[in-house]
């Protein structure tokens, strides 16, 4: 199925697959021709096809698989006999109950660690900062790693605790400072790498590079 989407800024059809979830967009002018438009759009179906053939795979939460988390690759060690909530055990997630349950127990799981985590990070940069924020919660958006809204609640997505900690860490420095910049100007930039008393450049090349491979991690399509 393809998305159709309109843009005010767009001045021709564009084609793309979104590599954090597989869906084919088309994004169009205000006033383009829609039906010209999807059937020049079916008819780059090789060129779609060879595109999502370069998707990173599903990589579903079950005995034996792998997952990147803080750093490390834990394997998931499911023993039906052993307690339900997931333990990390050195590069072992250990998981017991029943079996067609657990990809739903990591799940939680993993949230879990990332709230506190992201918890810790922020109110650590909020008190650098002398500012306050009023929440922070987690999601699963796809096109953003964090945002902070004018009152100070600040949503992250929980996948960051599947990156490498300066990836975490850098984020929310990021989101701290729009409590004081809420635009991403040179002072806003400067902020940021003073409160993380390092370059937030790496961390933010890495998302780049890496990140739309992490919103594949837990999907069984």
């Amino acid at each position: 199925m393809i998305e159709v989407r309109r843009h005010p800024r767009a001045r021709r059809a564009r084609l793309s697959v979104d590599p954090a979830d597989g869906r084919i967009r088309l994004i169009l002018p205000p006033r383009a021709h829609l039906r010209r438009a999807l059937a020049w759009a079916e008819s780059q179906r090789e060129w779609i096809e060879r595109q999502r053939a370069r998707l990173p795979r599903p990589q579903p939460f079950a005995d034996g698989a792998t997952l990147p988390f803080r750093g490390i690759v834990l394997t998931i060690a499911h023993d039906s006999a052993a307690p339900r909530a997931p333990a990390c055990d050195g590069v072992l997630l250990r998981v017991g109950g029943p079996a067609d349950t657990l990809a739903g127990r990591v799940d939680r799981w993993l949230r879990q660690q990332a709230l506190a985590a992201l918890r810790e990070a922020t109110a650590r940069y909020a008190a650098r900062a002398g500012v306050t924020v009023s929440g922070v919660a987690i999601g699963d958006a796809r096109r953003r790693w964090g945002s902070c809204t004018a009152t100070g609640a600040i949503r992250y997505s929980w996948r960051l605790i599947l990156a490498p900690p300066f990836v975490l860490e850098a984020t929310a420095a990021h989101e701290v400072a729009h409590r004081v910049h809420m635009n991403h100007g040179p002072a806003f930039h400067a902020l940021v790498a003073q409160l993380l008393d390092d370059d937030p450049a790496p961390a933010m090349a890495w998302l780049r590079r890496h990140g739309a491979t992490l919103h594949w991690i837990g999907r069984s399509t």
